[in-house]
């Protein structure tokens, strides 16, 4: 079970505006954030969370790679489609799998996107919403069958 917390919060409100930050969010049900163009039914790209141990190595400031929830104390490499985000009281995140770095990472800083490869955080849709906030604490386990396809692999 990994550990951390939400050091920001960022919402994407229009392609291709910069992110905006905020000190809380929320969370709806099988859509995403309320107020980013991301949030739609169903889809598995709901919220992006990133590492800001990544971020700092790279001398990145959160928001810029477009996450969502950039966390602290949570390596991600080690996070598998099925796992499980806990996030303060409420909001419940369910990883769908890995973010693949974009041509518009180049964009913020050329090569930028070779950089990120197996590094730009995972793509989460929201199981259980409600508000979450900077500060909050994170909470990483496998899901049921998660655990299922560890054992048996």
């Amino acid at each position: 079970m990994e550990q951390g917390r939400v050091v920001a919060l960022h919402l994407c409100e229009e392609h291709r505006a910069p992110m905006t930050p905020v000190k809380e969010a929320v969370a709806m049900s099988d859509l995403g954030l309320d107020g980013d163009r991301h949030a739609i039914e169903g889809s598995a790209r709901q919220v992006l969370v990133m590492d800001v141990e990544t971020l700092d190595s790279l001398n990145l400031a959160p928001g810029v790679v477009k996450e969502n929830i950039t966390v602290s104390g949570v390596d991600l490499s080690s996070i598998q489609p099925g796992h499980v985000f806990f996030i303060g009281d409420q909001v419940t995140l369910e990883t769908t799998g890995p973010c693949g770095p974009c041509f518009r990472m180049d964009e913020i800083r050329p090569g930028l996107r070779e950089v990120l490869q197996g590094q730009r955080g995972v793509l989460t849709l929201v199981l259980n919403g409600g508000t979450l906030r900077v500060g909050d604490a994170v909470r990483v386990e496998p899901s049921r069958e998660a655990l299922l396809r560890e054992a048996a692999g």
